[in-house]
């Protein structure tokens, strides 16, 4: 297993609006031809990214004893060993393997440089905090008159369950979900996020027209490794949120298919116990073990 040092020279292209129409032009000659260069070379799976999210001072999504950042590092190198001993063809290349803080636009620049095949994204899902007014007592105004103290209670849903796959695709800032938002606001945390995602804003419409465009490239590939993934996930019981396609900074520049899946939700108690057990470890890796054993078969030739 290889981790690259980290280069202050892995900057991606800046997200301004100009850039727009020569991506989609871009894209579209990749999207026309890359078929028929698979066709015209043998093709073969050989280098695997695994990204474990968030780290180091991006890590304030938590359960009720663990946090996302340790959950999905732990996830993440078990997988690289599981890749290693079972496809001996396969290099693993790891974005982390300890509590760093990794910015989003290096962590796909280790791809593209790698030139790897396939870019796999762990993390864990978590439910937005919502705020409950109560009455706590009653006091009397200027006039005299007896009204109600108001406060507010803070909680979050404990219920809520179950695994989805994103891969980078377009959608509307109004239907920018709370799990999309919170992968792409790591960019706030990098020191120079002006400088390198410039022009992108998670509420701008036209950002998020111009991560998709980025992305079209390897969109169906992405999306069958995604579907992959959650066809096994069911097959082992675990609840289907599904395939859906986001604007998520981390994928949108990937030179390869790409995904990112939720492997369960840390604000669930059960899920937290899950996925920290060591058989729910054993079951997740093996679930995303079988679904690139299933997309290598379905596209080497």
């Amino acid at each position: 297993m290889f981790i690259p040092k980290r280069s202050k020279l892995m900057k991606n292209i800046p997200l301004v609006r100009p850039n727009a129409i020569l991506i989609l032009f871009i894209s579209a000659l990749f999207i026309l031809g890359i078929d028929n260069q698979l066709l015209a070379q043998e093709y073969k799976i050989k280098t695997i990214v695994i990204d474990a999210g968030h780290g180091g001072k991006d890590g304030s999504t938590r359960g009720l004893y663990s946090t996302e950042k340790d959950v999905a590092l732990k996830t993440a190198l078990r997988l690289g060993k599981l890749i290693q001993d079972n496809l001996k063809d396969v290099k693993v290349i790891f974005t982390r393997q300890d509590d760093t803080f990794i910015p989003l636009y290096e962590r796909i620049a280790i791809a593209n440089n790698a030139k790897a095949d396939l870019f796999i994204s762990i993390h864990c899902n978590d439910m937005p905090v919502y705020g409950t007014r109560y009455i706590s007592g009653y006091t009397r105004n200027k006039k005299g008159k007896k009204v109600p103290v108001y406060k507010t209670r803070y909680a979050k849903s404990t219920s809520t369950k179950g695994v989805e796959t994103f891969v980078s695709g377009s959608g509307r800032v109004n239907e920018q979900d709370d799990a999309i938002k919170r992968e792409n606001s790591s960019i706030f945390l990098e020191d120079n996020y002006k400088e390198n995602y410039d022009g992108f804003n998670p509420d701008d419409p036209e950002s998020a027209i111009i991560l998709s465009l980025m992305k079209n490239t390897f969109r169906t590939q992405s999306l069958k490794l995604a579907k992959f993934v959650q066809d096994e996930y069911i097959q082992v019981g675990r609840i289907n949120r599904g395939v859906q396609e986001k604007s998520l900074a981390v994928l949108a520049r990937a030179g390869m298919p790409a995904i990112l899946t939720e492997i369960g939700f840390i604000s669930n108690p059960g899920e937290e116990d899950y996925m920290n057990s060591e058989a729910g470890q054993i079951e997740i890796t093996n679930c995303l073990l079988k679904a690139i054993e299933a997309y290598k078969t379905s596209v080497e030739i």
